[in-house]
């Protein structure tokens, strides 16, 4: 059976909704190889609606070998979604339920990566199907965006490793506790 590894950008006060706008000053090749270590073990990739729309504007014509998109193009890729109707970055399978998701982990065997995508990440760990989460969480206090626990009831959580990076971006991974 496959796992769910969801990795997010956060901040202390557990903004993740644009990264873009307050992410990139702590980014360095310390966090450059934590998040090469989340993509180098993924058999295949997960993502919602709203992030499948923008990579796949963006990464199919990045042909960077230096860049993400080296990796996700040629990836095998899920997107969870009830609304898209059709999928047309190669390689895409469009999931319509978390049954779907369900049945996409007892057919896979290794990790199927997550990046982003909150509301997938809420209720994957709200349905008990996310196995790993790891947030780089960024010093710095963003407020006014979604957080990456809104639409998580509860979920209760066990640390498994934590690191501070040079940048004082604090590396954590959890996993599902487990009783």
């Amino acid at each position: 059976m496959g796992r769910i590894a969801a990795s997010l950008f956060t901040t202390l006060d557990g903004s993740a909704e644009r990264p873009d706008q307050w992410h990139f000053p702590y980014f360095d090749e310390a966090m450059g190889k934590v998040v090469d270590a989340h993509t180098a073990r993924c058999e295949a990739y997960l993502m919602g609606r709203g992030l499948y729309d923008q990579w796949s504007q963006y990464w199919p014509s990045n042909t960077d070998p230096e860049e993400f998109g080296a990796f996700i193009n040629p990836a095998t890729k899920y997107v969870l979604s009830t609304t898209l109707e059709r999928a047309d970055w190669e390689g895409t399978t469009i999931l319509r339920s978390l049954d779907d998701v369900r049945a996409l982990k007892e057919r896979t065997e290794g990790t199927i990566g997550m990046s982003g995508s909150l509301r997938t990440v809420a209720s994957l760990l709200g349905a008990g199907l996310l196995d790993e989460l790891e947030l780089l969480v960024d010093p710095v206090v963003v407020s006014g965006e979604r957080r990456w626990t809104d639409g998580v009831e509860r979920a209760p959580l066990e640390l498994v490793s934590s690191t501070a990076l040079p940048t004082g971006v604090l590396h954590l991974v959890y996993r599902p506790a487990q009783g």
